[in-house]
Parts: structure tokens; sequence; C-alpha cells
């Protein structure tokens, strides 16, 4: 039986596997899936190999009625994320709020910065549009639509950009992340209006007492959609990235990089820089630009100690 990791808490590894169509032919009051609560086999332990949230997986079924099982095997990853630790992510969806509060760019560029490092496409979401005019939305759009980001507005308020987010998410495995205040739950719930999932018993198994700190978990919204609620995201504390990496995760000055004068320009203080020719030009974002050197600051910072 195959499934995929949606939660993993203590050495528990809660397997969602989906319905076979068979099943959703022969009842069609039918559950939508099934949720095994898991332990992993040994053999992983000795290979130092750790299932993660996002793995797909097969089980062995020790209980049927009680939804019980062991992990079999992994199956191979389509990647694998370091921060968060998840695997098989197609796409991530940024949500921050258009107002009350502003958006934290300085935050939002540190998420985008660590998906790029990463190969992991971004989606950017505004939510409570209902706070501002159509010149702000213009605003924002105009920052990070040039650095080739889908920007996406939606409101939980008014409903508004919530089915053009459902459309965005088909088909996929997507993280959601964003700071908090930002609406982010009331999406997730707006997105999972159709689900029919078994979880009563065994949610009152995921959350109990000690286990309720923050967790990666995912959430089936229909067959093969996924989201994924992650934690925070406010470190650049990714193995392996240097202040050196950090212009080539800001796609718009890959575009400019080779007019440089200086082979390893960091785009700060060099002469005949190509990049600070664009951002003179109007065709890089002054706030993406400003974003980009504290950014390297704090890399180069924490390289020195």
């Amino acid at each position: 039986m195959t499934g995929k990791i949606i939660k993993g808490i203590a050495g528990f590894y809660y397997v969602y596997v989906e319905e076979t169509q068979e099943a959703k032919e022969a009842n069609a009051a039918a559950t939508g899936g099934t949720l095994y609560e898991c332990k992993a086999k040994g053999t992983f332990r000795k290979q130092k190999i750790k299932p993660l949230v996002g793995d797909t997986v097969d089980i062995a079924v020790l209980d049927e009625e009680k939804h019980i099982g062991n992990v079999e095997r992994i199956l191979p990853r389509k990647n694998e994320l370091i921060r968060p630790a998840v695997s098989n992510i197609d796409m991530a969806l940024v949500i921050f709020a258009s107002a009350k509060p502003d958006p934290n760019f300085n935050l939002l560029d540190r998420f985008l910065c660590m998906m790029e490092y990463q190969h992991v496409p971004v989606t950017i979401c505004f939510n409570k549009m209902d706070l501002i005019t159509p010149k702000k939305q213009q605003e924002l759009k105009s920052i990070y639509e040039p650095a080739g980001y889908r920007v996406l507005f939606t409101s939980t308020k008014t409903g508004e950009g919530i089915d053009e987010i459902k459309h965005v998410l088909e088909g996929r495995t997507t993280t959601v992340a964003g700071p908090s205040g930002v609406g982010k739950s009331s999406i997730i719930n707006c997105l999972q209006d159709d689900v029919q999932m078994e979880t009563g018993h065994i949610s009152e198994k995921i959350e109990r007492g000690k286990h309720t700190t923050r967790h990666s978990e995912i959430i089936p919204i229909k067959d093969g959609t996924y989201i994924m609620d992650t934690p925070g995201f406010s470190s650049m504390d990714v193995p392996g990235f240097e202040k050196e990496d950090l212009w080539t995760c800001y796609p718009e000055f890959v575009e400019y990089e080779p007019y440089c004068r200086f082979q390893g320009c960091s785009h700060i203080n060099e002469p005949d820089c190509g990049v600070k020719e664009a951002l003179s030009d109007g065709k890089i974002s002054q706030v993406r630009y400003d974003n980009y050197k504290l950014l390297y600051e704090e890399l180069k910072n924490r390289q020195r100690y």
C-alpha cells in the first residue's frame, strides 16, 4: 500500500493513503482517504535514512481496524528541502498581508532566497486585498513580477482570489508559509472546504500532550493536491548558503550579471556593475536591491564569526 507521510512526531509517521478508484466507484459516500499511524523499520536507522514529511512510502498494514502500519520503503524523492525539512515539494506559496500588518519585504525576500537556493518555484500571495487600492496592488506587483514571480491577491473576508489559489495548487504538493497575522490559517481553511478525510481519532493522537509544538504538516486538499503548513522562516541558516550565492537567488540580477566588469562582483561597491546599472534604469526594484544589501551584510557577518 502506497501513501504520503503528512506528519511525523516522536518516531510516529502519519501516512495518508488516497482511496482507490474502485473504492470510490463502489461507495459514493467514501471518506476520500485513510490515515495510518506508522513506525519506520529499523533498517532506515541503520542506513541513517530518516523519513520526511512529503515522502511517498510503501507501508505494511498491521491493523486495518486501528489503521496501524509500518513504513517499509521510501520511494525516490523528487527533491529534499533542508529548511523546512520536507520532500517532494512542487511549489512554495508564501502568504503576506497586503496591509494590517504591512508586508515585511525583508522577511519575504529571505524566504524567496531560501526557495531559490533549493530550486523550488514560488507563488506570492498578498491577502487582505480588500484593505488596499488597485494602485497599491500594482505597486506590490511591480516589486516582484519583474523578478519572475507570480503575484496573487486574495481576501478571505470577501472570498476574492481563493478560486485562483485553488487552481494554482491543483495537482501539486505546495509548502505554504507566512508570518502570523496575515490570514494564512484562514486561507488554508478556505482551501479545505471539500476535504472529506478520516481525521477524528488520528487528530487526537497527533495533537496529544507534549506533541503540540509546531511541526511541518501536510493537508490533503483532494487527490493529488496537498498543502504543507510549515513553521517560520526568519533564519537564513541553510547549510552551504554563503554571501557569494546570494545574487544567484535574485532571478532579476542574473540577467544583468554578465555586464559586470569584475568576475565575482558583489553588486554593491564595484564600479561598472551591470546589476547597479539595471537598478538605475528602473529594471530592478529598489526595495529588492536594498534587501539584497542587508542580507549580504548579514551573511558576511555570519561568515566572519
